[in-house]
């Protein structure tokens, strides 16, 4: 088998290379995933939080439904509905981009996921953290912000990682409704140019070059927020 990586240097005809093409591709998935990134961190974080209000069910059962109708709906008919269904029941969403449904989308269904992990997280913490705030004169909120949270998130980060990077992968069903990420151009370019192993090659480089990013980010991340004392064993956390 010859190999010609040549074929990135070519005109698409467009009056840019294919690598050029192939660059632009990767901005839109670090873009997608980037962005759906925030909307699962910040709805995670709110509905794990929420499961732990045992005070106040209705708030529990809000979260419980957000958790379970989000993650047990394949992703990609997630996205088919944000891109077909919503705009056409609800007109205001016709005038919002393709991008932003796929974010919607993406960011929702890994909500979920992350909402169970910070809840676990929270659990994992002595009852004590929670009791000695609200002692000190904080109010639920409060506490939750400035002790509970901060704790926690620190217990998950091992498997907030791994959600990471997880999602950087699943940025890929943004191909299904026509967003310029880097499957789309892998598919499209692989069409145009009958070089499909070069152009997966190189594909599956940046997506493994991204995901190592992620990787060592939180590793980084992981490193400097550790609290001495504090040990996390299996994701579950424990003081010791």
């Amino acid at each position: 088998m010859s190999w010609d990586w040549q074929v990135f240097l070519n005109d698409d005809g467009s009056g840019r290379t294919y690598l050029e093409w192939m660059i632009d591709a990767w901005g839109w998935t670090l873009a997608v995933a980037g962005c759906s990134w925030v909307v699962a961190v910040v709805m995670g974080a709110l509905m794990g939080t929420l499961r732990t209000l045992q005070d106040r069910p209705w708030l529990v059962r809000l979260a419980t439904v957000w958790v379970e109708l989000f993650r047990n709906i394949p992703l990609l008919v997630q996205v088919f509905l944000w891109y077909f269904v919503v705009p056409k029941i609800f007109p205001i969403f016709q005038q919002v981009p393709g991008f932003v449904l796929v974010v919607f989308a993406l960011g929702f269904f890994t909500s979920a996921r992350i909402a169970e992990q910070v809840r676990a997280g929270i659990q994992a913490l002595p009852r004590g953290q929670r009791y000695a705030a609200l002692a000190m004169g904080f109010t639920t909120a409060q506490a939750y912000r400035y002790v509970i949270l901060p704790m926690a998130f620190r217990i998950i980060l091992p498997p907030l990682t791994s959600e990471s990077m997880n999602l950087l992968k699943n940025s890929a069903v943004a191909f299904a409704v026509s967003i310029a990420e880097l499957t789309m151009f892998a598919m499209q370019a692989q069409e145009e140019t009958s070089r499909g192993v070069e152009v997966y090659l190189a594909v599956t480089a940046l997506y493994m070059l991204s995901a190592f990013a992620v990787n060592r980010a939180f590793a980084y991340i992981e490193k400097r927020v550790q609290i001495p004392g504090f040990i996390v064993a299996g994701g579950t956390g424990g003081a010791h």
